[in-house]
């Protein structure tokens, strides 16, 4: 027997011109100890598909017609009530944003245990005990410590991987994913996913997997359900839809994937650069960092240095990547660059001036000249504001153009980024996840910069619209000699777009260099560990 059985279902969303049909006859089964990998691009009905098994969908949101069946058992028109007695017993569920799904106000461990308090675990010790042994098994370092902790103390992958602690808190029977693994680096990646196999293989567990990693739907899953237009387009055992996919929207996303892609940018400057290098022989780096250092204040504890002796250099024109596991000290370095963070020693400098210690009109300066995507759109876009005013805002803090001249200035870097024209009079809660990322990249642009600051900023996007964002930014680099400092956990996308990479732990520098040799021969232990587990390299598991 089936352990989970979609048919027909159909979902919808209330809009101003009426009801706006986004899932089209989905039929899927999942059997007892499998796992099968949704995927697809933004907005294909994946997430969707997810949320209206367990009567989870977002305000506006209503299932019109097909069955769900657990385990046999229809729960199509199941209650509220009646839906709440199988959320985390019978089903486990990892949603996809961990900042919107902690309380802010309650500690980690409180959080994590209140599912077994909710289902009859009254002994508090032994709830403790069970939080600690969940927050360890999915990888979290001093359980005991982030148990008494609150969601801001964490990073990101942190606060992803107690999502997944509290999923599986019960043993579901069947536990659904949604993008688990999106905000997490390689290494804690593959210990996540690792442990979603142990599920299934030791206790039987079933999983529904809705990624936009093909590189993990290959690892991870027996079974592959592809969407587009929220409608299934093709479905089979992994190892035959990759090999020799029907469709040819599953060729494109194959091509497009960076886990299957081969070959590296040229570890040298582009000619033009070379060229241009010539002139300016004296000052060919567009960023230098020296010797940073950066500490925090820990309630209770000493100082934690985020940053220790940091040092690298960026050539014009080029892209260098920061790779890491998450708390390595990527985005403190980011933030240190962009002086949105102050060094507590080392120097800073952007094409040859010191920017240290800018202040005041130099600073103002300086942000015209280096701009930052945050690795988490929803929390940077003002949630009341349209796109297109978003997008223009820089425009109107520099005081550039006229009102109709940023508006279409906002329209056409909208377009740049995939984006169809009618999103510029939406707002931030009206767009995919990936959506919201591909807008804080188009405002980034929006001022010409010199160098742009990418933190994560493709994380959160399908692999097909990944490949377009990072064609738009190798593009850009060749058109105007833009010059990109990347900070990505995903080994995949750094390969094929960085020249040069700095490998971080623990606030160092462990080892850089040119990319391909790098990634053809890593010097370290914890570079060699990196690579190991970056997905699609392994077969399918049976």
């Amino acid at each position: 027997m089936s352990v989970l059985t979609i048919d027909g279902l159909r979902v919808s969303y209330a809009a101003p011109e009426g009801r706006r049909a986004v899932v089209h006859g989905v039929s899927l089964e999942i059997g007892e100890g499998e796992t099968l990998a949704l995927v697809g691009e933004s907005g294909s009905g994946k997430s969707t598909t997810a949320q209206a098994v367990l009567g989870l969908l977002p305000h506006g949101g209503r299932t019109d017609s097909g069955r769900v069946l657990l385990g046999g058992l229809d729960i199509s028109g199941w209650s509220e009530r009646a839906l709440r007695t199988i959320r985390g017993t019978q089903v486990g569920f990892v949603p996809q944003d961990p900042v919107t799904s902690l309380d802010p106000v309650r500690t980690i461990g409180a959080q994590v245990g209140e599912a077994l308090r909710l289902h009859g675990h009254r002994d508090r010790r032994a709830r403790q005990a069970r939080v600690i042994e969940l927050l360890d098994r999915v990888g979290i370092d001093d359980p005991d410590l982030r148990a008494r902790q609150y969601p801001h103390e964490l990073s990101g992958g942190m606060r992803q991987r107690v999502l997944i602690a509290s999923a599986v808190a019960l043993r579901p029977r069947l536990l659904i994913a949604d993008e688990p693994t999106s905000a997490l680096d390689a290494t804690v990646q593959r210990r996540v996913l690792d442990l979603m196999d142990e599920l299934r293989t030791q206790e039987g567990t079933s999983i529904l997997l809705v990624t936009h990693d093909l590189g993990v739907a290959a690892d991870h899953a027996q079974h592959l359900v592809v969407l587009q237009g929220g409608r299934v387009v093709e479905q089979g055992r992994s190892a035959e839809v990759l090999s020799a996919p029907a469709d040819g929207y599953t060729r494109q996303l194959l091509a497009d994937a960076p886990a299957f892609a081969s070959g590296f940018r040229n570890a040298q400057a582009p000619n033009f650069l070379r060229d241009a290098a010539v002139a300016a022989a004296e000052n060919p780096n567009a960023i230098t960092a020296t010797g940073l250092v950066k500490s925090f204040e820990s309630r209770g504890r000493a100082p934690f240095r985020a940053v220790d002796d940091v040092s690298f250099r960026v050539r014009k024109g080029t892209t260098h990547a920061l790779v890491g596991e998450s708390g390595s000290g990527k985005t403190t370095t980011a933030r240190l660059i962009t002086r949105f963070q102050h060094p507590d020693a080392g120097a800073i400098t952007i094409d040859g001036t010191d920017v240290t210690h800018a202040a005041g009109k130099d600073l103002r300066a300086l942000r015209r000249r280096i701009q930052l995507v945050y690795q988490n759109p929803f929390a940077s876009l003002d949630p009341r504001q349209r796109i297109e005013d978003i997008v223009a805002e820089p425009l109107v803090n520099f005081r550039i153009g006229t009102k109709a001249e940023r508006r279409d200035r906002a329209v056409d870097l909208l377009e740049r980024v995939a984006l169809p024209s009618d999103v510029a009079r939406r707002t931030p809660r009206e767009l995919s996840g990936g959506q919201r990322q591909r807008v804080a990249i188009a405002r980034a642009l929006a001022i010409d910069p010199d160098i742009i600051v990418l933190d994560e900023a493709v994380s959160a996007l399908d692999v097909t619209v990944q490949a377009r964002i990072l064609e738009l930014l190798a593009s850009l680099q060749s058109e105007l000699g833009l010059t990109y400092l990347f900070i990505s956990h995903d080994l995949a996308v750094v390969r094929g777009i960085s020249y040069t990479v700095s490998v971080m732990r623990h606030g160092r520098i462990v080892e850089d260099g040119p990319t391909q040799r790098i990634f053809e021969d890593p010097q370290h232990d914890y570079t060699r560990e990196l690579l190991a587990a970056v997905p699609g390299r392994s077969e399918v598991h049976a």
